[in-house]
């Protein structure tokens, strides 16, 4: 784990539950596992860590291999190429990236289609596992493999072997995939594509790389010789610039065997060609541009000092160096998070740091997302938080909470040593390999950061800032988004940067916060029922309050804890005409704090901390969700305990979320995407008050504080019928405590328990519709089937299966055979709430002179589904996938946790998450050729079509043109009132 994988965790003092994969340290403290080491000799090259070993071939080739046991059975394997888009030549743009996809359509010892198709055999998801990726500087094939049966382990290294040096290029198949890539980049179009091909070269101060985007030209992608895409290959596909990434559940002697038995033979080039990287020349004038597009998803200014060579010395000091960057970087965030919160901020958000631009530069950003007040305030306040913290430093308790949400982070990392993910191992060798990052192992790297960060001090720290913020430097000062009547210029944004500058700023003044955010309650309440489920690890408990909990302790991980709970009610016990209250009080109530204290004093209150709790009303339930670490999950409590002890009202936070998510919605406003969704919605529900569209942006003043308050009260003032459920890293014994002391001791008065099926239903009949928005020549069908369905788990698997299915049927006639689409596909879900019903929706981009075949062609799919079923080969596909997939997540507290809260909220029984491998290998091609028949109703669909705006029309126009015209009071229109 290196310093740059560990601070990227996570630095903020409060964690977003759903970011609190690795948490808190166990109560035993690494300090006193951890040997101090002798004073640091700061020169010193930091050594590589004895958990990899790292070798070199004869031929230049670089191997990484490391065992490691999570998750069991399972092999990581990379191969990494320096090799990417800005080596190409003229005649090449984009072929760094087609050399990528050529690697999937044929190779020495697999013929087209025969790799993927193998590997989705053996449980190896197309995409979502077996991946890879073109960069500037690099290309990366990602090939996970089951460990079960050697003969995986074999033919996977025969797989990278045959990406290094036997892709076949075929012709016939570089002409198909020429189709594809087209179709990937016509993902890429829109607004932000427009406005970066202006901007890319001002980024880049006219260097390479602006020149040279990985998904390249559409002339070349249409016309190159197969010859040219063949030589990029012969050129850069060469050892001296290729590593071998082996992590995970084998033999580190058996994987150096492989590796050498099979890249030994691999030949660099008689004469080959420099490897050279682009320059990126410094800026040294003062410039402004000002890029505007009609479909830009919102306003935005960034100030770009000049970039700077990165000077990455692998030694300690250049570890403490980044030590004190992370510490910089997370003081600074924090001031500027704290003003987005002010009323009437100048700004929807923003940041401010040094980063990296390339792997071998850097430079000074500071950006904001613009608010309703314009560029203006915001450059302002840019640039004098900026001015504040170079001329006057940070304060000593900034300083405090900074380094003890970086320890907190490492100790997270220390504690997880032996129960990391191979992935995140095999990521970290790709970047020493790639960007020459230190990898002494966290052992090695914990103890340095025990030495060295209790030694920065606030005054090297306000040195740093002084020298890091640039002051009178060239800059580059750029506006993006929609054009609007206050858009500036280029002479005011360089006047607004130059007034802000001159203007004189004050020390940042800091309030003193409690230590704490509670004390634990003076009677806790009792334990008055328990019982234990040896076969899933459970026990259940009831406390004096009626309160229900079921506890799980997991050694998965060594510091996570999650938490659930879940009972009827939500927004469907308020009218329609609360809707809006009711939809946004969870977030209202957290935009406000919690007890005395505002978000951002919750942040500096829980600095060091590792816990996260959010309360809210779903559409039909009431829902809590939090996450801790070991040493955390008293803090976790209080957090809920404090959920239902009142609710903060603060006027000028209130109306600071509204106004964020008003501009966040008018700049949203002119997105083809967005009209496209919202006609998907409207096609399905009409103008149903509780169909899930977007709002407008004057729709967030409808939004009442008070009522929005007394709505969560009236849900969160009691937890009468609440289960409460515990995954993860905790002593049952020692937990207690702590459960009878704050769930035992919640409120729980009488409140209705039941959710209200308020009658939303989904159109009957066949209805479709055309939306003609955006300019460039894209377009997107959704095809959405609804209706009513018995619910259980087993028609549950059915529908999966069968959407799992549709999915491979996508990929190989869309995508393989026609060449129409790069992405898209299916997805569905069985419901009992409010009513037993099903849904399937399948999104499929494509361009407008295909829309037509590729309906065609999914529908003619469906009906051969409907008539034959799955082939064998499919079917063990899919039955593959799952199993390597379930073994995986039964060592995943979420999992768990997952299935837990789904027993109880659809009573099924939780014991079948034990028995899903006999229920998946049951499961037959006929069962998913009977939910083929049963749940794609050709006669029961509703098809909305996104088209570019004809040059004739009006923006925005949505034309109906249904198959079957619904009436009123008739099948196809909703049913009124609804959900």
């Amino acid at each position: 784990m290196s310093n740059k994988f560990v601070r990227g965790a996570c630095l903020a003092a409060l964690v977003c539950v759903s970011s609190l994969a690795h948490s808190a340290p166990q109560a035993s403290a690494p300090m006193a596992a951890v040997s101090k080491m002798d004073a640091l000799q700061l020169d010193a090259v930091i050594p590589v860590g004895p958990q990899v070993k790292v070798g070199k071939l004869a031929n230049g080739l670089t191997y990484y291999i490391q065992r490691n046991a999570r998750p069991k059975h399972k092999l990581e394997l990379r191969l990494v190429v320096k090799a990417g888009s800005i080596l190409e030549d003229d005649d090449q743009r984009g072929l760094a990236h087609f050399v990528e996809h050529m690697a999937f359509n044929g190779s020495t010892n697999f013929r087209k289609h025969e790799l993927v198709s193998y590997l989705q055999s053996i449980g190896v998801g197309f995409g979502a596992d077996l991946n890879a990726y073109t960069s500037f500087d690099e290309t990366v094939y990602i090939l996970p493999i089951p460990t079960d049966k050697p003969q995986n382990v074999t033919r996977a290294f025969q797989v990278l072997e045959d990406w290094a040096h036997g892709v076949s290029f075929d012709t016939d198949a570089i002409d198909k995939e020429r189709g594809i890539i087209l179709e990937e980049a016509r993902l890429g179009k829109g607004a932000a594509d427009r406005m970066g091909k202006q901007i890319y070269p001002r980024l880049f101060n006219g260097s390479r790389y602006a020149e040279r985007l990985p998904i390249g030209r559409e002339d070349v992608l249409r016309n190159f010789k197969p010859e040219t895409l063949k030589r990029f290959y012969k050129d850069w596909y060469r050892p001296d610039l290729m590593a071998v990434v082996v992590v995970g559940d084998i033999d580190p002697a058996q994987a150096e065997k492989l590796v050498k038995q099979h890249f030994t033979r691999l030949k660099n080039p008689a004469t080959p060609r420099p490897r050279d990287y682009a320059a990126i020349p410094a800026r040294a004038d003062t410039e402004a541009l000002v890029v505007t597009d009609p479909e830009a998803d919102g306003n935005a200014v960034l100030i770009r000092y000049p970039v700077q060579p990165v000077r990455d010395l692998g030694t300690v000091r250049a570890y403490r160096e980044e030590l004190v960057q992370g510490l910089f970087a997370s003081m600074l965030s924090a001031r500027l998070a704290e003003i987005s919160q002010l009323p009437d901020a100048p700004w929807l958000g923003a940041s401010s740091s040094l980063g990296k631009l390339t792997p071998r530069y850097r430079a000074y950003n500071a950006s904001a997302a613009i608010g309703p007040r314009g560029a203006q305030p915001a450059i302002a306040a840019l640039v004098q938080e900026n001015e504040r913290a170079r001329q006057h430093g940070f304060g000593v308790q900034e300083l405090e909470r900074a380094k003890k949400n970086l320890m907190r982070t490492y100790e997270q990392a220390w504690n997880e040593r032996a129960k990391s993910d191979s992935g995140t191992y095999a990521a970290e060798y790709i970047r020493n390999f790639l960007q020459d990052e230190a990898i002494p192992g966290i052992e090695t790297e914990y103890r340095y950061v025990q030495n060295l960060v209790p030694g920065i001090t606030q005054a090297e720290m306000n040195a740093y800032a002084r020298r890091t913020i640039p002051q009178d430097s060239g800059k580059l000062v750029l506006y993006t988004g929609v054009a609007k009547p206050d858009t500036p210029t280029g002479p005011q944004l360089l006047a607004a940067v130059s007034e802000a500058a001159r203007l004189p700023v004050e020390p940042y003044d800091e309030k003193l916060l409690a230590a704490r955010l509670m004390e634990r309650p003076a009677q806790p309440g009792t334990i008055t029922h328990e019982e234990h489920d040896k076969a899933l690890g459970l026990t259940r408990l009831t406390l004096s309050n009626g309160v229900k909990v079921i506890l799980k302790p997991t050694d998965f991980l060594n510091d996570q804890v999650v938490l659930s709970a879940a009972r009827p009610g939500g927004q469907s016990l308020f009218p329609d005409q609360d809707i809006l209250n009711a939809r946004f009080s969870n977030a209202i109530v957290a935009s406000m704090g919690v007890k005395d204290f505002t978000p951002l004093d919750m942040r500096k209150i829980l600095a060091g901390k590792a816990a996260g709790v959010t309360v809210g009303l779903g559409s039909y339930t009431d829902v809590i969700a939090g996450a801790s670490g070991a040493t955390d999950i008293e803090t976790m409590l209080q957090l809920l305990w404090l959920k239902f002890a009142g609710v903060r009202r603060d006027e000028d936070l209130f109306h600071a979320y509204i106004d964020k998510q008003a501009e966040i919605a008018r700049n949203a406003s002119g997105q083809p995407g967005r009209r496209f969704g919202d006609a998907v919605v409207s096609a399905l529900f009409g103008n149903h008050p509780r169909a899930p569209r977007s709002l407008e942006a004057d729709e967030y003043a409808k939004i009442d504080l008070d009522r929005s308050i007394a709505i969560f009260r009236q849900r969160f003032s009691s937890a009468k019928d609440m289960t409460f459920i515990l995954v993860g890293s905790f002593d049952e014994k020692a937990i207690r405590p702590l459960l009878t002391s704050y769930l035992g001791t919640l409120p729980t008065p009488a409140l209705p328990v039941a959710y209200r099926d308020v009658g939303l239903r989904p159109v009957t009949g066949v209805v479709k519709r055309e939306v003609r928005s955006g300019t460039e020549p894209k377009s997107s069908i959704s095809i959405n089937f609804t209706g009513p369905a018995v619910f259980s788990e087993a028609e549950q698997l059915r529908l999966s299966a069968l959407i799992e299915v549709t999915n491979l049927r996508i990929i190989e006639v869309l995508r393989e055979k026609m060449a129409m689409i790069y992405g898209g596909g299916a997805s569905g879900a069985l419901s009992k709430i409010p009513y037993g019903n099903y849904s399937i929706g399948i999104n499929l981009p494509t361009g407008p002179e295909n829309v037509d075949k590729v309906v065609a062609a999914t529908f003619a799919e469906i009906k051969r589904l409907q008539e034959n079923g799955p082939d064998a080969a499919e079917l063990e596909k899919v039955k593959s996938g799952w199993i390597q997939n379930h073994r995986r997540s039964l060592r995943e507290n979420g999992y768990w946790v997952a299935n837990l809260q789904s027993s109880l909220t659809e009573g099924t029984d939780p014991a079948s998450i034990l028995k899903v491998e006999q229920q998946v290998a049951a499961l037959t091609a006929q069962d998913v050729q009977a939910a083929a028949r049963r749940y794609f109703d050709t006669k029961n669909y509703v098809q909305v079509v996104l088209n570019p705006e004809a040059a004739a029309k009006a923006a925005n126009v949505a034309k109906a043109l249904p198959a079957v015209q619904p009436q009123p009071g008739q099948p196809g229109q909703p049913a009124l009132p609804g959900t």
